[in-house]
């Protein structure tokens, strides 16, 4: 098995936390791991192998132009190695927009692809999760990208969970289908003639826990509603914490609840979610959190190894055809 490709410098923790992640990574979960990164910044590899770079794009860093400038940087050689068969899969918790035009500008799209989109796991208790598309890679959407951004969570459904014939909704402000934008409108129609299994619009009270196995929106606002999501679940778990914390009631009855809420809290964490999909190039590339700690690395990792193990880039390939969209 090729080893994956894990960017050492990216992260608010990097780099001891991404090189940990990486540790248990091969430990636990028996993958094969090469970081990448300036070996002197790295230090401890824990007897991992290095891919060694002589620069870093920062976090703050411009996207495209650290890409165009920086070309020794760990992302960039972490998706150059994908690009050249060295490596089965990239990621990183570095910058965002930066991991993206890496992998975009050295692994390429697909055929027939217009833009390249971020799936993200919303965990849906009690079943698999549903794949929210895109989460933030294109601000502005046509009906027509929208419809392949449904296609290929559709196809990720299909493959990394083994979803039959996945449903897909779309997001907007009401069930019924002249509520949304005029982009909304369109793509209301032309998912009606896809072909895919469109169930209808979804509202955002529909995301966790959603009635569809995609949910697709445009960038912007998806990015938007992820965000308030992380926000929420943030304030009603620290709410219930502190109500436990009250009086000697309510810690009793703590100690009754809490360990029939970890599971779900667990469920609901992102650092166990494993991180987002960069759907539609011509290879695998896993965006890991910003502040992801040794364990959504491990999940970053596993992740990416499911994704090689899926097939998902040859799947998307046939799912989208040269074409299609005009």
């Amino acid at each position: 098995m090729l080893p994956i490709a894990l960017d050492a410098m990216g992260g608010d923790f990097a780099p001891a936390e991404i090189v940990a992640g990486a540790r248990r990574a091969v430990d636990e979960l028996g993958l094969s791991v090469t970081l990448v990164g300036v070996p002197e910044l790295i230090g401890d590899t824990m007897g991992l192998d290095v891919v060694a770079c002589s620069e870093v794009i920062a976090m703050d860093d411009d996207p495209a132009a650290s890409v165009r400038t920086k070309k020794d940087s760990s992302l960039v050689r972490a998706a150059e190695l994908v690009r050249d068969g060295h490596a089965s899969a990239m990621v990183s918790a570095g910058n965002t927009g930066a991991t993206m035009a890496s992998a975009l500008l050295r692994m390429g799209r697909l055929p027939g692809v217009i833009r390249p989109c971020i799936a993200i796991p919303l965990p849906n208790p009690g079943k698999h999760p549903t794949v929210f598309v895109d989460a933030g890679a294109n601000a502005e959407c046509t009906p027509e990208m929208l419809v392949q951004f449904a296609t290929m969570g559709a196809t990720f459904a299909s493959a990394h969970y083994g979803v039959s014939d996945p449903s897909v909704g779309l997001l907007t402000i009401g069930e019924e289908s002249s509520k949304g934008t005029p982009l909304v409108k369109e793509t209301h129609e032309r998912l009606t003639a896809s072909g895919l299994r469109f169930a209808g619009n979804v509202e955002g009270r529909d995301l966790i826990p959603s009635p569809v196995d995609v949910v697709v929106t445009d960038g912007f606002t998806g990015n938007v509603a992820l965000k308030t999501l992380e926000g929420a679940l943030k304030f009603v778990f620290s709410t219930v914490l502190s109500v436990f914390a009250t009086n000697d009631e309510t810690r009793a009855a703590g100690e009754v609840l809490i360990p029939h809420l970890l599971p779900l809290v667990g469920s609901l964490t992102p650092e166990n979610q494993g991180g987002a999909m960069l759907l539609g190039l011509n290879g695998i590339c896993v965006i890991s959190h910003g502040s992801s700690n040794a364990t959504a690395v491990m999940n970053a990792l596993r992740v990416a190894a499911e994704m090689d193990s899926a097939h998902v880039v040859q799947r998307l390939r046939t799912a989208i055809r040269p074409g299609q969209s005009e």
